[in-house]
């Protein structure tokens, strides 16, 4: 069974945590060592992996720390490139091409966003599977059989839009989100399209602090989906 918990979500860094039976992992590392540490109660030597979704800081800032670390991270090239990485460490992920870690299976893909990004299907040996997906304005893919779900859902267009009218948000910075970020409008759509059956749980990610309406997204989200919905960190209590 996967469990998937949240260290931080937001534009100042993101980093969560992914646990299935003997592997333990981190999805995204934009923040720093230290508070990764703290947060696993120093056992980051208990870590497996990181994946890493795109090149922005607040998802991939502090990978040098985790190869140093002497943990494997995995991304797209697009990321090493861009941060000038080479190690035995950096491994390149392969959009739609499926790579194990022990036992997880795991498959990224392609999402629209200002950098090359992606996504990530992960699967266990006990047919959990969790749908990793932030950092783009829609998803082209339809899925089935999710039992997770974790979602970044960006703002609320009225509050976006009435924000920019009373000058409260940059007007470039307003049209940045609307073009690369998702809205709880568009995730409406998205959680319509796709096979709810089977889904325990799903995690509201990487919500704006000032266009966004976080108990409105997570009614709204309970409302469409009639499952659990969590829209705040969750503290990681569970034996790593």
């Amino acid at each position: 069974m996967i469990e998937f918990n949240t260290i931080a979500s937001g534009s100042s860094g993101n980093c969560h945590i992914l646990k299935s039976n003997d592997t333990i992992g981190l999805i995204d590392i934009g923040i720093q060592w230290k508070q990764i540490q703290k947060a696993m109660d120093f056992k980051t030597s208990n870590l497996d992996f990181v994946l890493s979704t795109h090149r922005h800081f607040d998802h991939c800032g502090y990978l040098k720390d985790a190869i140093k670390a002497g943990i494997d991270c995995y991304a797209i090239q697009d990321v090493w490139d861009s941060n000038g990485i080479i190690s035995h460490r950096a491994h390149t992920i392969i959009p739609k091409k499926t790579f194990t870690i022990k036992s997880l299976s795991i498959m990224a893909f392609d999402l629209p966003h200002d950098v090359p990004n992606v996504g990530f299907l992960i699967r266990d040996k006990e047919r959990s599977k969790l749908l990793y997906l932030v950092d783009c304005n829609y998803c082209p893919y339809r899925f089935h059989g999710l039992t997770l779900i974790a979602l970044g859902i960006n703002y609320d267009t009225e509050i976006l839009v009435d924000n920019i009218t009373c000058g409260y948000l940059n007007l470039e910075v307003g049209k940045r989100m609307l073009k690369n970020h998702m809205s709880i409008e568009t995730a409406k759509g998205f959680f319509r399209a796709n096979d709810m059956s089977k889904v325990e749980e799903i995690y509201l990610l990487h919500l704006s602090d000032g266009n966004s309406d976080e108990d409105y997204f997570k009614k709204t989200v309970e409302e469409i989906t009639g499952k659990p919905v969590y829209s705040e960190t969750k503290q990681f209590l569970r034996e790593l």
